[in-house]
């Protein structure tokens, strides 16, 4: 129960605080390149806050496509997986039903936005499918390589929050014009489900959302698994061993054993 108490949080924070930046700084006509590093620092920042904050609970994953990459290189059990994915789902749409809450309070009234990811005529930089769902794909497979890399043993443990959040903000500065950066299914499903009543196309597309960043995951799980091209010689101890090094975001901690 600690661990989904802890991921429900960190996805709820992460929804909050990154959509509500990409809300509140799109008020404008058009996004600025501040407009656009303040979005990306957002979603960062609130990574690296999470990852230092919940890590030693749960790992903090705060991503189903996290979750399946640290499933598949062998680091959490399937039980803890599926744990994971509904306690993040439940966070996005709880942080997003609270952003819709605070807009809602807005004066001058607003569009009825929640940072929901798109692609298409009409959304942001207006890229296609392709570019889309090549970019989703890549984009968290960079994403999971950095922290399942960072999380194994020699690896600069103290600074894998920092060197995981700043990766999301590279990320997001290469790819929010494409798709407003997802990477993250549960961050896509939340504010398209809450924001379904006056931005409908944004849960018809949310199926991208989903699908490519697994793909993504999934596929650098496979290059960290033990003795994958990606894995380190060094074998990875359980989170809480006692000589365990693993850091924020490497697996799901395990109970100690008696």
């Amino acid at each position: 129960m600690k661990k989904a108490i802890a991921e429900f949080i960190g996805t709820f924070a992460l929804v909050l605080v990154g959509c509500g930046a990409a809300v509140i700084g799109g008020l404008g006509s058009e996004p600025s390149a501040i407009a656009i590093f303040g979005i990306a620092a957002a979603f960062g920042l609130t990574i690296v806050a999470m990852a230092y904050g919940i890590g030693q609970v749960s790992g903090c994953h705060i991503n189903p496509a996290v979750s399946l990459g640290v499933l598949v290189a062998g680091r959490m059990s399937q039980s803890d997986f599926i744990t994971y994915v509904i306690a993040q789902v439940l966070g996005a749409i709880a942080g997003a039903a609270v952003l819709y809450l605070v807009m809602s309070g807005k004066a001058s009234g607003w569009d009825g936005g929640l940072g929901q990811n798109g692609w298409g005529p009409g959304y942001l930089g207006e890229f296609n499918l392709t570019s889309a769902f090549l970019y989703e794909v890549i984009g968290t497979f960079l994403f999971l390589v950095c922290i399942l890399g960072v999380t194994q043993r020699g690896a600069p443990v103290g600074l894998a929050g920092l060197a995981i959040g700043l990766t999301l903000i590279a990320i997001h500065l290469w790819g929010l014009m494409i798709t407003g950066t997802s990477l993250n299914p549960a961050r896509s499903l939340g504010p398209a489900l809450i924001g379904a009543g006056t931005k409908p196309a944004a849960l018809a597309q949310v199926w991208l959302f989903i699908v490519a960043p697994l793909i993504g995951g999934a596929i650098a799980g496979f290059l960290f698994k033990p003795g994958g091209a990606l894995a380190a010689d060094d074998e990875i101890p359980s989170r809480g061993g006692a000589k365990s090094d693993i850091a924020p975001a490497a697996s799901a901690p395990r109970k100690r054993s008696s």
